[in-house]
Formats: structure tokens, sequence, C-alpha cells
């Protein structure tokens, strides 16, 4: 059942946006090249793909986020304009970077730490606790909980642009959280948020119908930074509005992008390298190796890549599901957020070992060969 402020020509009209927008751009970038994809695309070491392709799939996501605005309930329609309007500020420092403008990652960062200061001060919004009592004072002040909250915010936003790396798969993890955290909505009784993660969901879905399995266009920055922006300012707007809701448990609905970007800082920090500098050592990036070493042959990428996202689906979900189910233990989430840090690290560096060994073949760290040299798809 639909949430009560969501009308069958939301849902329509939401989806509709999204998918033709996508395929537009799909459509557009086949006769008009800077829509196709940048220069080095191809042979970034991070790259999974071997055909150019349009990452202006943002804009497809932004777009479905504006047209929700006639939709959202009038008690707070101000607000999340002003919401949206914030967001705008890191969309636009991620479209020109799809374009070919070259925002640094650092310029990205601070593009996204301004928009979070805008939705500070323009809502009053931020983490008022973390469930540790000796800090709740400081948290509910905002001498803790405005710098912790920039702190996470920009982080997730940062993490859902890393796990961008096949098809699908940062999509699909959006697509999960919306999900959760329209649930813990619909536990609390903030209907104003399910209606909002709903309309995200279906934004979401329109997209994915061009980007998965095929990969026909991808997120780009702008598209993964705005989901994890927006994601991230949903799931405080939900612990700010209900004092039951624990953190953690919205930390466990993003726990895949969080986790992927604690091992690559932890990773990088191990090898002395910068901590944005991009690898080929993600898991999804394993994954898929292992998948065409072992099994698909090295030539199926147009298979391994989209495979890639249903192997690791499970891992997405469970603990999506356990946010939902512990929305209100804030002693069970913390434990199982961390147990799950734990888990995800141990079975990485496995991996990482079985890979390294021989056992599913060689860990490839640099850049791949020239385009030439790769098969077309």
């Amino acid at each position: 059942m639909l949430p009560y402020a969501i009308s069958e020509m939301s849902v329509w009209t939401i989806f509709a946006v999204s998918a033709v927008l996508s395929v537009a751009i799909v459509l557009t970038s086949k006769s008009f090249r800077p829509l196709s994809g940048r220069d080095g695309d191809l042979t970034s070491v991070q790259s999974a793909h071997r055909v150019a392709t349009p990452r202006l799939g943002g804009i497809a996501i932004f777009a479905s986020l504006i047209a929700t605005l006639p939709f959202a309930p009038v008690y707070i329609e101000t607000a999340y304009g002003n919401f949206l309007l914030a967001a705008s500020v890191l969309f636009a420092a991620g479209l020109a970077e799809d374009l070919g403008w070259r925002v640094p990652p650092r310029g990205r960062l601070l593009a996204a730490v301004v928009a979070s200061l805008l939705v500070i001060v323009m809502l009053d919004a931020w983490v008022p606790r973390i469930g540790w009592s000796v800090l709740e004072p400081i948290m509910a002040s905002g001498l803790l909980g405005i710098p912790l909250t920039i702190f996470v915010v920009v982080g997730i936003s940062n993490a859902f642009n890393l796990i961008d790396g096949v098809n699908g798969l940062a999509g699909t993890t959006a697509l999960v959280c919306a999900v959760a955290l329209g649930w813990i909505s619909h536990a609390t009784g903030y209907d104003a948020m399910m209606t909002f993660t709903t309309l995200l969901a279906l934004g979401i879905g329109g997209f994915l119908l061009l980007n998965y399995p095929f990969g026909l266009i991808f997120l780009g920055d702008a598209g993964a930074y705005t989901l994890g922006f927006v994601l991230a300012w949903f799931g405080v707007a939900i612990v700010m509005n209900h004092s039951d809701v624990t953190p953690w448990a919205i930390l466990l609905t993003m726990f895949w992008p969080i986790a992927d970007t604690l091992l690559a800082i932890y990773r990088r920090g191990l090898g002395k390298r910068p901590a944005m500098q991009p690898d080929r050592l993600h898991v999804h990036q394993l994954v898929m190796r292992s998948l065409e070493i072992t099994w698909l042959g090295r030539d199926r990428r147009a298979v391994s890549n989209p495979l890639t996202t249903l192997v690791l689906l499970p891992f997405i979900v469970a603990p999506a599901c356990l946010g939902v189910l512990l929305w209100d233990q804030p002693a069970l989430a913390f434990g199982a957020f961390v147990g799950l840090v734990v888990l995800f690290f141990v079975a990485y560096f496995l991996m990482t070992f079985l890979v390294s060994s021989g056992r599913f073949g060689r860990l490839r760290t640099t850049a791949p060969p020239p385009l030439s040299e790769h098969p077309a798809e």
C-alpha cells in the first residue's frame, strides 16, 4: 500500500521523468560526443567497462527529485524545497566533473560540506544523539552534533561514489537504502518521509531500467554523490523526528557503501597512498575479476559486470534489513554495525589472500591495457 500522500499520478510521474531522461541521454549521446563519456574513462585504473558510456544519469536522478516537490506535504514543502536547493550545490559540482571539467575529489567533498552547511543553516537540522548518554547534551547543542553530521553526510556522499563501479551496484544499493528508510519511517509514523523515500525509490527505478544489466548509462559523480547526500539527510531527518530511532540503525541501512569506504581508507593507509587515490581493490572489483578467472573467462566482462551486482545483493540487503528490525534498539544496532564491519574486513582480506595466492588468479592493481587491446562488448 502506498503512503497516503502518494497518488498513482505521482508514481508514474517520478518514474517517467527518470526513465525518459535516461533514454534521452543515451540516444543523444550517440550523436553528441561530450555526452558519451569523458576522455580517459576507459583507461582509468578503476574502470570496469570497455565501451564509451554516458555518465549523466545524475541528471535523471536530480530531475526526478525536483519532480517530487509538487507532491511534498504542504506543511514541509518550503523546507523540502530548501533542502533540494542545498543538494543542487553538490549536484552541480558532480555534473561539472561528469562533463569533463575536472573538479578534483577535494572540490567535490568541499561541495558536499557547503551543501550540508546550507541544510543545517536553513533547516536547523543535525544528528541530535548517537545513543551514548554522556555525549547527548553536546550532540543536541550542535557543538558535536553539527561537525559529526557534516562528517557523516560527506562520507556517505563519497561512499556512494566509491561503490559506483559496476552496472547497477550504486543504484541498487541506493534503492535498498530508500526502501529500508521508508520502512523505518512507516514504523515510526513519519508519513512525510515515507512519501519522500518512496518517490526517491521510483526515481532510482527509472534510471535502473537503462543502467542494469546492460550499463547503457551510469550515475556519474552527480548521481552518486547526490543519492548519498539525499539518503544521508533523510536518515538524519528520521532520527530528528522520532526520539526512539537509533542512528546506528540508519547506518545499517547504508552499511555497504560505508564499509567499503572504511576499507578503502584503511587499505590505502596501509599502502601509504593518498586516501582519495583510486584503485582496483574494491570488493566489487575483486568479485568481478574472480568471476571472470574462475568461471566466465576474461573476455566476458559484459556478463561478469552485472552478475557482480547480483552476487553482492544479499550482502547489501541483509544489513539494511537489520537496520529495519533494530530501528529502536540502540545497543543491538550498534553491536550489529560493529560486528558486520569486522566481518566485512575479515572476508575482504580472506578474498584478497585467495586471489593473491593464485587460487583465483593474480590481483591487478594497475591500470588496464590500452583500449585497443580490449575486446569489444
